[in-house]
């Protein structure tokens, strides 16, 4: 996951370690002066250019912090930017009926929660652990040479502290997990909830719903909790070791510069600026492992994202045909289906009939439930590969080459019209290809839409919701017969087109329907409506793995 910014971490952590090193040579510049102040004419230099020294040693380390943040958070936005792409791009590419497919909440709150759990980590936790791996050992070698106690003391202290975070870590590790997983369910919770909100006041359910999220806030809460819970704890320990290494150190000191203590140093007594400087360093010298126990967290944060991640990689690659993206559509052709057969999620294959269909040519495809309808749509939109068999158009056979420019000349329109964010008319104009013969008004009135367009507030400028909220599940229907009339497809394929819809309104939809197969365009329906499935030149009844 950081193989691509390790260079970035790298030079970051590089930076936060000079900038470590550069306080010991400040802490020996403040020793040194305190030492003149307190035996006069016992140490050569200035005090001015100790104090000189200080404050330019202090913007050089304020610099180097500053760049050390920087290049950590260039690389937490490089990952984050990465791994949403990539994560967004797989999933966009599954199967709508996947069975492994995670719920869209899920998703969303992965890509837009979990994730920057990274950045922390980047930004915090790898820092720390760089510094900590270089400056305790620098500093226990520096306090080595003034004293072996000191040193000694330590040596002592400093080892006891990631031992115990390493057991805290384990705690913290499943607390995390079990917090994401809340965390997921409760956003999942939210989001199909508000997608459910009529149904809910339909059935007088909101009670029960609002108790669902009281006990799912309760069990977030509690989550949370016991994550803080094991944070303070591991800093807790932390510290305790921190504030006894250093109070040793500083009896030490104190006692030898009193004439108390006659051992620990290399032969010598420590001197008052020897003494000072060893001071100044004990507390840096557990300052890295504070810094890396504060972090603790962070790193267990972003190992169950790591491994959330993981589960979802290791899911089998179940996408569409080709990229994606928009093509030149292929030279118009007949239609032609041969041998063809798909495997459901559960197994089943199914076997379809051969068929050719001209330009202009209507079919309905009709069969109970579960009989293959939709998948027969999919397979020759290019949505999902075939088990076997082959969809050819004119020339050219439908393969993940040629399927970004097989769905430039086919229009869709599906049995739950969806509108993206934007006005009607960009929603109405998104498949128009230049060159075609067709203005907006034309399309709008073979689809008997132009009558819904004046009654809107705002007309063509008029925002509609993702479900088309301000018009009616009829007139939803015909707006997205609009936008594919407007488009003039070689092919159309029509999922229940007048599913739901009354008589009047349905035969308005059928008419349309009718009326771009007189202009070439290949008409293919799947359709339960008798009536819509009369007025198709030609019909294919399905029956599941029996054929048809």
């Amino acid at each position: 996951m950081t193989q691509p910014v390790r260079r970035l971490l790298r030079r970051s952590g590089d930076l936060g370690v000079v900038s470590s090193l550069l306080w010991l040579v400040q802490a020996g510049a403040v020793s040194v002066s305190i030492a003149q102040m307190l035996e006069p004419g016992a140490y050569t230099g200035s005090p001015a250019l100790y104090a000189v020294m200080f404050i330019v040693l202090g913007l050089a380390r304020a610099a180097l912090d500053s760049h050390a943040g920087a290049l950590a958070f260039r690389a937490a936005d490089t990952v984050l930017a990465r791994e949403r792409a990539a994560l967004i791009a797989r999933e966009t590419r599954r199967r709508a009926n996947d069975p492994a497919r995670p719920p869209a909440a899920r998703t969303a709150t992965l890509a837009a929660e979990k994730l920057a759990a990274l950045t922390p980590y980047l930004t915090r936790y790898a820092p720390a652990r760089r510094r900590s791996t270089v400056l305790p050992f620098v500093i226990l070698g520096i306090s080595a040479y003034f004293s072996w106690a000191v040193a000694l003391v330590l040596l002592i202290a400093g080892p006891l502290v990631p031992v115990f975070m390493a057991l805290v870590g384990i705690a913290a590790k499943e607390a995390s997990e079990r917090q994401m997983r809340e965390v997921s369910d409760m956003n999942v919770l939210l989001l199909e909830r508000l997608s459910a909100l009529v149904d809910i006041r339909l059935l007088d359910a909101a009670e029960h719903t609002t108790a669902q999220f009281r006990t799912a806030a309760d069990r977030l809460r509690s989550r949370t909790m016991e994550v803080l819970r094991i944070a303070f704890l591991s800093s807790t320990v932390l510290e305790l070791f921190a504030a006894l290494g250093v109070a040793m150190v500083a009896v030490y000191v104190g006692f030898s510069l009193l004439g108390e203590l006659s051992f620990g140093a290399w032969g010598t007594p420590l001197t008052v600026a020897e003494g000072i400087f060893l001071l100044l360093l004990a507390p840096d010298y557990f300052q890295p492992l504070r810094d890396l126990a504060a972090a603790w967290h962070d790193k267990a944060d972003a190992n169950a994202v790591a491994r959330e991640l993981a589960e979802l990689e290791a899911q089998p690659e179940t996408s569409f045909l080709g990229t994606g993206m928009p093509a030149p559509a292929l030279p118009s052709g007949v239609l032609s289906v041969r041998e063809l057969a798909h495997r459901l999620p559960g197994g089943t294959v199914i076997h379809y009939p051969d068929f050719d269909l001209a330009p202009g040519e209507t079919l309905a495809i009709t069969g109970a439930s579960g009989a293959g309808k939709s998948s027969l749509l999919r397979l020759l939109a290019g949505l999902e590969a075939p088990e076997a068999g082959e969809i050819r158009l004119g020339g050219s056979v439908l393969t993940p080459e040629t399927a970004d420019a097989w769905r430039g000349g086919l229009g869709w329109m599906p049995q739950a019209p969806r509108f993206l964010s934007g006005s009607l008319r960009r929603n109405l104009t998104l498949a128009a290809r230049p060159g075609t013969d067709h203005t907006l008004d034309r399309a709008l009135t073979l689809a008997a839409a132009d009558g819904v367009v004046a009654t809107l507030p705002r007309g063509l400028n008029t925002q509609l919701g993702e479900n088309g909220m301000g018009v009616s599940g009829g007139e939803a229907r015909r707006l997205i017969l609009a936008r594919a009339a407007h488009a003039h497809p070689q092919i159309l394929l029509a999922d229940e087109p007048t599913a739901d819809l009354d008589e009047e309104t349905a035969a308005q939809v059928t008419s349309g329907l009718l009326q771009m197969a007189t202009q070439g365009t290949a008409v293919i329906v799947v359709t339960h409506d008798p009536a819509l499935a009369a007025r198709m030149k030609r019909q294919i009844a399905l029956h599941g793995e029996a054929g048809a």
